[in-house]
């Protein structure tokens, strides 16, 4: 009997049609994720006039997706560990898509938001069982590309959002957009048929014929057969406390890291759920309102691709640093008159830096830090970003509340792109001790 080990015959396989049957099922899920986690943006100002909505409400309706987004992540996971990953995926996708169609059936803030909490738990518990299913997947030398691309379609997904928010909500009214959201119920059956389950839980379950048909896809250059047996070597998982992040010198470095991913995600919620608001109140129309979302998101596909092409020939520290300055100067001229064409070039640029930078944090981490720690690590600063997640709609609705001058909005969005470019700045360095070899390095190629 012929033993396969499948992580490495995963690793080394050539990308085939079984990978990009994978990749657009993935993406698509992670498009209609960002459509309905942009959609509240959308529709805010014409929200706020029928509901007669004070902007704190609209805040805290804000934020309210990004709560069940917190609980969704942490209760799905486990959850798939029971399930498998593609029935957990499936679940949270009619969770979210069918909480998002009655939510336009809602008929005043408070059975809104609790709808809006629902489809939290979806959006959240959906993206980390999808992105695991891709990386599981994905051949070893293209495997950050392939997530990288997936990730990209959350933005694909918000400009979707503005693009029809654009022609449907001044003509038809704002809940046509939730009601959109019944399309990934319609493609539920090929969703079924075609999303793969990931061959570790399949393993995990002894269901070895299913395992071995999957594998066979993935390396169809293999012939694998009835008679071999598919193992799966076992790593040993060392518990890493948090107070390990905190030792060995890495004390600044790990609050600079939580600094950068709060201020960084209190920055893109706070744009996503409050731009077209701010720009309506600043006397654009409500079609040109939201197209600055649409720009924010394009803007958002190129700082993801490109700031990773950056990175890999750059330090990712210099880069982090610079796309943050980039973020605050962009946000800062915002809340000056300009030409049309120069206002979008700014917000594209906000988007690049802002939502591009997200996704740069998450590779820096798990560059810096040791691998025995490397996963605590990255769920901390997770953690912590996702509370500057919840922020960023409730201050933009303080912000809105305070009926200040239209430049001191973008100015206090600005702020935390100032302090996110201090913390990165910061990271790696060391006060009063020595650095350690190894670190060091991982600090140098930071």
């Amino acid at each position: 009997m012929r033993q396969i080990d499948v992580n490495q015959t995963i690793d080394n396989a050539s990308f085939t049609p079984f990978h990009w049957r994978v990749l657009f099922w993935c993406t698509l899920i992670i498009i209609f994720d960002g459509y309905d986690l942009v959609i509240y943006g959308v529709v805010l100002p014409l929200l706020m006039e029928q509901w007669q909505l004070n902007p704190y409400v609209a805040g805290l309706l804000g934020s309210s997706a990004l709560f069940g987004m917190m609980f969704g992540a942490m209760g799905f996971g486990m959850l798939s560990d029971k399930l498998g990953r593609k029935k957990t995926i499936l679940m949270c996708v009619v969770l979210f898509s069918l909480t998002t169609v009655l939510n336009g059936l809602a008929s005043n803030a408070w059975q809104f938001g609790l709808l809006r909490f629902i489809a939290g738990l979806g959006i959240g518990g959906v993206m980390p069982n999808v992105v695991s299913l891709m990386s599981e997947y994905s051949p070893k030398r293209n495997r950050s590309t392939l997530v990288a691309l997936m990730f990209s379609g959350y933005a694909v997904g918000g400009m979707m959002s503005a693009g029809l928010g654009i022609w449907i909500v001044p003509n038809y009214g704002w809940e046509i957009m939730f009601y959109l959201a019944a399309v990934p119920l319609l493609l539920l059956p090929l969703m079924i048929k075609f999303l793969p389950e990931s061959v570790a839980f399949l393993m995990a379950q002894n269901r070895q014929e299913e395992a071995r048909a999957l594998l066979q896809k993935v390396a169809p250059e293999q012939q694998i057969t009835d008679r071999d047996e598919l193992v799966v070597p076992k790593v040993e998982v060392k518990k890493a406390p948090v107070l390990e992040l905190l030792r060995g010198g890495r004390t600044l470095s790990t609050l600079m890291f939580w600094t950068a991913f709060f201020c960084c995600l209190l920055m893109v919620y706070a744009l996503g759920s409050w731009l077209p608001k701010l720009m309506s109140a600043a006397g654009y129309e409500l079609g040109s309102s939201l197209m600055f979302l649409m720009v924010l998101n394009i803007g958002a596909i190129v700082g993801a691709v490109g700031g990773g092409w950056l990175a890999d020939r750059f330090s990712l520290r210099s880069v982090l640093a610079s796309f943050f300055m980039l973020a605050s100067a962009s946000l800062v001229l915002l809340g000056y008159p300009h030409p049309m064409w120069l206002l979008y070039s700014l917000m594209a640029v906000a988007g690049a830096t802002t939502i591009g930078s997200q996704i740069l944090l998450y590779a820096y981490v798990a560059q810096f830090y040791p691998a025995d720690i490397r996963s605590t690590a990255l769920g901390w600063a997770s953690g912590i970003g996702r509370n500057g997640a919840i922020v960023g709609p409730m201050l933009g609705g303080t912000l809105l509340a305070l009926a200040l001058p239209h430049q001191m909005n973008f100015l206090a969005l600005a702020i935390p792109g100032a302090i996110a470019t201090v913390a990165i700045a910061l990271v790696g360095r060391r006060v009063g001790a020595r650095q350690p070899a190894a670190e060091a390095g991982a600090a140098t190629q930071g």
